[in-house]
């Protein structure tokens, strides 16, 4: 399967616990991918959660179609409060696969994201998953920052 790497970094003016906890929690995936239009089925076993998320698309501009996405997330607090990382694994129908990490640090008094996709496609499909999947990176960073920069 073609295959590629996107990385993304950013600051948030947030603490380091706060934007941990926010990108621990699947309920707050919504809208964090514009995407991603509600969280169901959520499973919580120890640091592994495993959920469904719908990814609401729409055709033409008027027909909808929802993607369920089956999503694994692990979030490992292990070096509070200087670091922490949330990463798992999203599997789509169509045979999309991306692995996602986020890699948090302390930076002053905010936390610097490293914000890292795998993406694996059929042929014929990386280009416009890529291109949706960098679309959301961006967009992940400047909602993150709207949520937590005004509540810290």
């Amino acid at each position: 399967m073609p295959s590629t790497e996107l990385i993304h970094t950013y600051r948030i003016a947030a603490p380091l616990p706060a934007v941990f906890a926010h990108l621990s929690e699947p309920t707050h995936y919504i809208g964090l991918s514009p995407l991603v239009v509600t969280v169901r089925e959520v499973r919580r076993s120890g640091r592994t959660v495993h959920y469904t998320a719908v990814e609401r698309f729409r055709l033409l501009g008027v027909l909808r179609h929802d993607n369920l996405i089956d999503v694994t997330l692990v979030a490992v607090p292990d070096r509070l409060p200087e670091a922490a990382e949330v990463s798992g694994e999203v599997r789509s129908p169509g045979r999309v696969r991306m692995s996602y990490r986020f890699a948090l640090t302390r930076d002053g008094d905010g936390t610097a994201v490293t914000d890292t996709l795998r993406l694996r496609t059929p042929l014929g499909l990386l280009r416009f998953a890529s291109a949706q999947a960098a679309a959301v990176q961006r967009h992940r960073a400047s909602v993150l920052a709207a949520r937590l920069e005004t509540s810290s």
